[in-house]
């Protein structure tokens, strides 16, 4: 397969316009946990030229039953482990990786790039700092979140909704792991699909009401 032929396929499907759009995207990723990491893969998928990711964690074993980590992978950076699968999809997709530990001063700095920045955090403090910092710093960021994705509530109750100008928020907005003690993957890698699809609009230049 070459680049060429890549690209034919996917305007093929989308059409040049669509494709155009998501070549010359540049989105940011916070957290390659279970989100993150499914988020990921859905916009390579999708064909989005530039991704900044960033996670400070090695893959364990215990990452294995909802995250996109392989078992030969345990002990990687989450960086490194991810650019491999995402490599293997798309050979030609850049990849900006941060090995660290996001915090209010690293973020601005490490996404200045990024148009759209992916909230994927495991922590509500994590999530709270990364809103906090880039809604009230970054100005031309557009920020997508995800809140309540945990237990085995149905998924139909996983939405999106636009809770400010620049931030939309998916999932049922309950569910946190530290009241439903579970992460299942299915459940998990539906709300990282809504934050691919917002993502998707926000490029192509659609929004949600």
């Amino acid at each position: 397969m070459t680049q060429q032929e890549l690209r034919a396929a996917r305007v093929q499907r989308h059409g040049e316009e669509a494709v155009r759009k998501l070549e010359n995207a540049c989105v940011g990723i916070a957290g390659l946990g279970g989100l993150g990491s499914h988020l990921a893969i859905s916009l390579v998928r999708m064909g989005v030229g530039t991704l900044v990711l960033a996670d400070f964690d090695r893959v364990d074993v215990t990452n294995l039953h909802r995250q996109q980590y392989f078992a030969s992978q345990v002990g990687l950076l989450k960086t490194e482990a991810l650019a491999q699968t995402l490599k293997a999809i798309d050979p030609w997709v850049a990849l900006k990786l941060y090995p660290v530990r996001l915090t209010s001063e690293t973020i601005p700095t490490i996404f200045d790039s990024c148009p759209v920045l992916c909230e994927a955090f495991d922590s509500a403090e994590e999530k709270a700092m990364l809103l906090e910092t880039a809604l009230g710093g970054m100005p031309d960021t557009v920020v997508v979140s995800a809140s309540g994705m945990a237990g085995v509530g149905s998924a139909n109750q996983i939405q999106t909704r636009r809770a400010f100008s620049r931030l939309y928020l998916c999932g049922d907005g309950e569910a946190d792991v530290a009241e439903y003690g579970s992460l299942f993957a299915s459940r998990v890698a539906v709300c990282a699909a809504h934050q691919a699809q917002m993502v998707l609009r926000l490029i192509l230049g659609e929004t949600e009401p």
